[in-house]
């Protein structure tokens, strides 16, 4: 069995919930349960990978401090990922322990935050552990506080070992109703690397910096040569055109500055590009102008642009990427 522990806090030395999981790790250990910590204060720029730390765990603890409001940043910032990034088939069979330390007011709030999100995203809480301290020595010198403790990580051996079920709850309820998001479908590999993406500070501040050189260009550009709206871009997609055997499908892109979106048609005739409206597309792209004039010149790819956070889609990603398969601008 393996215990992933989450520690949400900022690793101060005085730090309650610091104490709190090492006396239930020394437990695990004693249970040869094997542990993992992270440290979020450690791990802030990888965050949104985390969730992928999921693969191997049986359970989870997520342990945070409220200092002076809430669970802390750090937390919800890794909720937010295993919402957005997480493998919701893994996260569904993962028990999670709550523990929320206070040195200020509001333990149980916080214990419900876990609660509630965690039930929301489709796993299976457990009771929480949570309380107020105010003197961290006599907290950690209290014996009947230790065996509170240790009783408690027994019963996260004992839940996860013998898949304790529960209840059903109206947040399960919300979750398989009014909070189903339309997200596109990733393969594991795909979520992995975009949620590396979204992590990699450095390669989000060079893309800002690339995009912002290639917008003065092209801006220089457009002002020595002027298009006109019904045929930019048209024949830029006529000319790289590659056609795949029994492949067939619309896009609709939706330019910035463009007052209607340009539709890429294909079809058992061929290829129709032209300018539009159509409801009925099977994928809707959103982008802006020197995004699209850089993937025209073969800067960058569809596939670049989306998972750089450049361009936003809707619709069928399987289809989304056959693009760079279907028009090769980087290879003219």
């Amino acid at each position: 069995m393996k215990i992933n522990i989450y520690y949400g806090g900022r690793g101060l030395i005085d730090d309650p919930t610091l104490y709190v999981i090492s006396k239930m790790q020394e437990v695990f250990d004693e249970l040869n349960v094997k542990t993992e910590r992270y440290n979020l204060f450690e791990q802030k720029n990888n965050i949104a990978t985390l969730p992928q730390t999921f693969k191997d765990a049986d359970g989870i603890i997520l342990a945070t401090t409220v200092e002076w409001y809430g669970i802390g940043g750090y937390m919800q910032q890794f909720l937010d990922a295993c919402w957005l990034y997480g493998d919701k088939t893994k996260i569904s069979g993962l028990y999670m322990r709550p523990i929320a330390m206070s040195t200020t007011y509001g333990e149980k709030e916080a214990i419900l935050t876990l609660s509630n999100a965690w039930e929301i995203l489709g796993g299976t809480p457990l009771s929480g552990l949570y309380g107020y301290v105010e003197d961290l020595l006599n907290f950690e010198m209290n014996e009947d506080f230790a065996r509170l403790i240790e009783k408690k990580a027994e019963n996260t051996y004992r839940a996860i070992s013998q898949h304790q079920v529960g209840l059903p709850t109206s947040n399960q309820a919300v979750k398989k109703t009014v909070l189903q998001t339309k997200g596109i479908e990733l393969t594991p590999q795909e979520s992995e690397q975009l949620s590396k993406y979204a992590a990699d500070d450095t390669y989000v501040k060079k893309q800002k910096e690339d995009i912002l050189e290639l917008t003065s260009l092209f801006k220089g550009m457009m002002n020595k040569k002027e298009y006109s709206e019904p045929v930019e871009y048209v024949e830029d997609f006529q000319q790289v055109y590659t056609p795949e055997t029994n492949f067939y499908a619309i896009y609709k892109f939706i330019i910035q500055d463009k007052k209607k979106p340009l539709i890429v048609d294909i079809g058992p005739g061929g290829l129709e590009c032209y300018y539009g409206n159509l409801e009925n597309a099977d994928v809707v792209i959103r982008l802006e102008n020197h995004i699209m004039d850089n993937i025209i010149n073969g800067r960058i790819t569809f596939q670049r642009a989306f998972m750089s956070g450049e361009m936003t889609t809707k619709g069928d990603f399987k289809m989304l990427r056959m693009l760079d398969v279907i028009f090769p601008f980087g290879e003219r």
